[in-house]
């Protein structure tokens, strides 16, 4: 097999990685969207983070890596975990008390904040035509919610605070120290969970309950799809090139979309259709021009 092959082969397994990942998550937000029809908010972060951290810290183990170091305390990793605090407990709200395809949609414009982010924090080029691409995507996000017409919700807010946490937390990996290894920072980010449903707990203020069998059941498939989303994801990065992989990322459209429609009912207006397609159009941009080469443009 020649180089061209083999790389035409990475780049079909990492694609194929990486609609596992979106999969994976889409179902991850099912079992937490059902979860909540039993369970207090804060209870349903504390059991998936706990699920989550205890998972990583076992894989942690087994490949030697130390969960308490200097890096762990690193100044771009406490601003992770407070980024990840926030988007978690605002995305888990989202999908329980919105529509989950509306979430998932709004949540797409992610690396879209990330772009933006990198050029105003950590000194990246941007040009003015991925600036346009930034506000395109913005402006879908717009069309989804709303703002000012009568349909409008303000809980169509909680996906947007989510989506912008998610923000922060990516640019803050990027800035982490390369010594942490994937599942370190998966220990992390769960432990973040634990205490964004601490924390929401003191203003939700309802008792924890014992869950039933069914509900241990859930929570358990929302742990093992987000802990196997989040390890395929890793080995798509990993695997072919990073321009060729990370476009099917937007194939959780589809599935949170079709999630939504299908086991919840939900319908798709117009506005959403047309703001899902600004977001996915402008990411794409944004994509090309960052690996084609212009970086200034």
């Amino acid at each position: 097999m020649n180089d061209v092959d083999h790389g035409r082969r990475a780049n079909l397994i990492g694609s194929l990685w990486m609609v596992a990942a979106m999969a994976g998550f889409a179902i991850e937000d099912v079992f937490l969207k059902v979860a909540a029809q039993t369970l207090s908010i804060s209870q349903i972060l504390m059991m998936f983070g706990a699920g989550g951290a205890a998972v990583f810290a076992l894989w942690a183990r087994a490949t030697g890596d130390a969960l308490v170091s200097r890096a762990v305390m690193s100044r771009p990793m406490r601003i992770r975990v407070v980024f990840e605090i926030l988007g978690r407990l605002f995305y888990v709200l989202a999908i329980a008390l919105t529509p989950l395809s509306a979430a998932t949609v709004i949540l797409q414009a992610t690396p879209i904040v990330v772009v933006a982010g990198a050029a105003l924090f950590l000194g990246e080029r941007v040009g003015w035509r991925r600036w346009a691409a930034i506000l395109v995507g913005l402006l879908g996000v717009i069309v989804i919610i709303q703002p000012g017409a009568d349909s409008f919700s303000i809980l169509s807010l909680l996906a947007v605070l989510g989506m912008f946490g998610f923000a922060g937390r990516d640019l803050a990996s990027r800035a982490a120290p390369a010594s942490l290894g994937t599942p370190v920072l998966g220990v992390y980010g769960f432990l973040a969970v634990i205490v964004a449903g601490a924390l929401f707990s003191l203003w939700e203020a309802r008792p924890l309950v014992l869950p039933d069998a069914g509900t241990w059941g859930i929570m358990a498939g929302a742990v093992i799809a987000g802990v196997a989303a989040y390890s395929a994801l890793m080995k798509a990065m990993r695997t072919g090139d990073v321009s060729a992989v990370t476009p099917f990322r937007y194939t959780r459209l589809l599935f949170g979309i079709g999630c939504g429609v299908v086991l919840f009912g939900e319908t798709l207006s117009v506005a959403m259709l047309i703001g899902c397609g600004l977001i996915v159009v402008s990411g794409l941009f944004i994509l090309w021009r960052s690996n084609s080469g212009h970086r200034a443009a």
